[in-house]
């Protein structure tokens, strides 16, 4: 295998959905208040991370928001899965000729897939079944594995070393990512990065993020292919 293509969810491969109101509805069934859920910023964080800093914004200690995890992770993931069914994830542009492209290469073992995203691992399964992507979300680095988003290629590297028995060594990686801290997650495990503005970051604010590519969408297949299985 040559490369381990890591890709992040919303704003990525997906937009829109419920899950801001979905997650907001759970947090105040859980601690009784969402803090100021409406005007968070959510883009490339983790779930818990954006659960962390609503409910300290709302006065919470960490050892209460802790404690209050285990009952609102199933709350959120139930309310998610009934809301997606008349509220799907929209697929973005090229998105399935990219992974119609990548295809062969993936059936050939010289590209592998998986996932960096803030989203739980169920929530993310959930979202891409709702927007009829199929994918297998057992390699990936998930909100549910780690609150530090820098923390989840180095989880999703050690997945796929366990599900293909591959070791990909860092310049072997790419994330591909629509915000800053997509980038950064990439930057800080040595990966190649892939900044895609189709999530609320103009090209501009993507390209000083240092990352190694900055594209509008993903819907010029064969520039994508070449960029994300390129040697160099």
């Amino acid at each position: 295998m040559e490369r381990l293509l890591l890709f992040d969810i919303d704003g990525t491969l997906v937009e829109g959905g419920p899950a801001k109101e979905t997650f907001g509805d759970a947090l105040i069934d859980t601690f009784g208040t969402a803090g100021p859920v409406s005007s968070w910023e959510f883009s490339g964080k983790t779930d818990p991370q954006i659960a962390r800093e609503l409910l300290r914004e709302a006065g919470l200690p960490d050892p209460e928001i802790d404690a209050g995890f285990e009952t609102l992770w199933p709350r959120y993931l139930d309310g998610l899965a009934s809301a997606l069914i008349s509220h799907p994830m929209i697929v973005l542009p090229g998105i399935p000729a990219l992974l119609d492209a990548l295809r062969p290469s993936v059936a050939s073992g010289e590209v592998a897939l998986g996932l960096v995203t803030g989203n739980l691992q169920t929530g993310a399964a959930l979202k891409l079944s709702s927007a009829g992507i199929p994918w297998d979300p057992t390699v990936g680095g998930y909100g549910s594995d780690h609150e530090e988003r820098d923390r989840l290629p180095g989880i999703a590297v050690h997945r796929a070393w366990g599900h293909w028995g591959h070791r990909f060594a860092p310049d072997q990686v790419v994330v591909i990512g629509d915000t800053p801290r997509d980038v950064q997650c990439g930057r800080v495990h040595g990966a190649q990065t892939l900044a895609v503005a189709t999530g609320r970051y103009s090209m501009e604010e993507l390209r000083v993020t240092g990352a190694d590519w900055v594209l509008p969408d993903l819907s010029e297949t064969e520039t994508v292919l070449r960029l994300l299985t390129s040697e160099a």
